[in-house]
């Protein structure tokens, strides 16, 4: 029979998830790992990873089935029949929007991590003591200093590519040789080193793809292919790096289909005992109890967890009792920069698919800067040129015209900005009683929107980026704003954030709940504020240093 009791049990199967499961296991524990969704095995389940356009009904499309059946899932790139199977189904598992909010789940073990972007970036001081600066919400309880050394401890095992460039606002870190830029890049990236007070500068995109091999994973073979598994492990994932680590100490159950409904807590002993589960397949109930609990289930479903746990103690959930539960939530705005035409390079091409992006770091608000609005952006884009598929719009004929197809058209580059969005306690969300799902839960109310300060933002986002190109010879140039809602940037964080005060926040500054100190929470729920930077990287290491302490304070039984 199987054993219901464990050392610590970890909800959520993703990124973060994934390092919490390894670290406990690692460091001694008996960890039961709980999965809403389905298994995946690594390699064999990456049943698309190899397939050609060609071998696809729709040839990789999505069909008028598909729109039917995910309304939100449409909205975007994610809809498609490539990697369909990883994206959370709008009928299972609907919310209700107060406020347009694009909410792209991933549920099955491995989470989003088989379908990141796998930027990595450091947050710098310069991040983490914005909100005491700029009197914002509430200070990181964290600095740089504290979490530097387990941002190289994540990079080191992740295997991140990227070059040291010495810039203040975005620390280097433990890096592979990074993903060169391709020659249209690198003549951009030359001339701009001499422009705008060397202030600007176009680097490659730090990656969580392998450009050397690490033990049992392989190095990057420029498919492009991530979002549908890599059976070389290159890129990290649950399944390609810490599922494997903690399945090798012997300490690891992993359950699928596992719908973790509420932690429990002994209001006597102010402690969780546990995790009551729902099993996804036959709808039976059960109880695991645990001396420490992670919750890794994702921002909004560790928020929805919380709030539904306890509340016979506190009616607005555990963690509660600051008012700051499910507040504070906020996204990366993108969706807005440049683009142009490169002249002067038709005798060049570029080798095979490069998985990252190029990346121009943060410079606005920095170093004696100042706009009318608060914080910055980033931008992600690259340079490339036009294939066949340009001429599918001309409808041409003719022997001449496949002559045409055969060669390369011309060179073109963009970017969009991501930008930083400021917390707002009236971004929120809550749970709507009056809709269910599948399985009889009630669903997430989200409500949530930019403010003036992300709207003045965009507008140096699209003009910078043109300004840029213009100067570096680009021709042709043009902005563009594609227009954003929150969510869309799949980078939600906030709703439980970190604090130096009970009263203001939901978290300490080792990821424990103030209310109940033995349940951890490490994934972007945990966020004070977003940065521009990417946040998978800073969830890594959050979970890694929350995980040391856990252990830590179990031998001193202070939990």
């Amino acid at each position: 029979m199987q054993t219901t009791t464990y050392d610590a049990i970890v909800v959520g199967s993703g990124i973060s998830g994934g390092w919490a499961a390894k670290e406990l296991t690692e460091k001694g524990l008996r960890v039961l790992l709980l999965e809403r969704g389905r298994n995946v095995e690594h390699i064999k389940d990456y049943v698309n990873a190899t397939k050609g356009p060609w071998e696809y009904p729709h040839r990789g499309g999505r069909t008028q089935e598909m729109i039917r059946r995910y309304p939100v899932l449409k909205r975007d790139f994610p809809l498609n029949e490539k990697n369909l199977d990883w994206w959370a189904s709008d009928e299972d598992s609907p919310y209700t929007e107060v406020k347009r909010f694009d909410w792209y789940r991933g549920y099955q073990v491995g989470g989003r991590s088989l379908m990141w972007g796998r930027c990595s970036f450091r947050l710098s001081d310069i991040d983490f003591e914005a909100n005491l600066k700029d009197g914002i919400a509430t200070d990181w309880p964290i600095r740089y200093a504290e979490i530097a050394p387990w941002y190289s401890h994540a990079e080191r095992f992740a295997g991140i590519a990227g070059s040291k460039e010495g810039l203040e606002q975005l620390p280097d870190g433990e890096f592979q040789p990074p993903m060169a830029l391709n020659c249209a890049e690198e003549l951009i990236a030359s001339r701009l080193t001499t422009l705008f007070d060397g202030k600007r500068r176009l680097i490659s995109s730090r990656t969580a793809n392998l450009t050397q091999p690490l033990p049992g994973r392989g190095s990057c073979q420029y498919r492009d292919a991530c979002w549908l598994g890599c059976p070389y492990g290159a890129y990290f994932s649950t399944q390609s790096a810490t599922l494997p680590a903690a399945m090798r100490t012997g300490r690891l159950t992993l359950r699928p289909f596992a719908i973790a409904t509420e932690v429990l807590y002994d209001r006597d002993r102010k402690r969780a005992t546990g995790v009551r589960v729902l099993d996804a397949i036959t709808n039976d109930t059960t109880d695991y109890t645990a001396r420490v609990v992670f919750l890794c289930a994702s921002t909004l479903n560790s928020t929805w967890l919380l709030m539904r746990s306890a509340t016979d103690v506190w009616p607005g959930g555990l963690g509660s009792s600051s008012g700051e539960l499910g507040h504070n939530l906020m996204d990366h705005h993108f969706r807005v920069g440049a683009a142009g035409r490169i002249e002067g390079l038709e005798d060049k091409y570029f080798y095979g698919r490069r998985p990252n992006p190029s990346y121009i770091p943060r410079y606005r608000n920095l170093f004696g800067d100042k706009r009318p609005y608060l914080r910055g952006f980033g931008y992600e884009g690259g340079a490339g040129r036009d294939g066949w598929s340009r001429a599918v719009a001309e409808l041409g004929v003719g022997g001449t015209f496949k002559d045409a197809m055969a060669q390369p058209g011309q060179w073109t580059i963009g970017a969009t900005a991501f930008g930083e969005m400021l917390p707002n306690h009236a971004n929120r969300v809550t749970l709507d009683e009056t809709k269910k799902d599948k399985w009889g839960l009630p669903v997430l109310k989200i409500d949530c929107a930019i403010g003036e300060n992300e709207r003045l933002m965009r507008k140096d986002m699209a003009t910078d980026m043109a300004e840029i190109l213009a100067a570096t010879g680009v021709k042709d140039v043009h902005a563009f704003d594609d227009e954003y809602f929150p969510g869309m940037g799949i980078h939600e964080m906030g709703t439980a954030r970190m604090g130096r005060d009970p009263k203001t926040s939901v978290l300490n500054r080792w990821n424990q709940v103030w209310d109940a100190p033995n349940v951890f929470v490490t994934d972007g729920s945990c966020m004070v504020s977003t940065a521009c930077q990417n946040p998978s990287l800073t969830y890594m290491a959050l979970t890694a240093r929350a995980a040391d302490y856990a252990v830590k304070e179990l031998n001193r039984q202070s939990l």
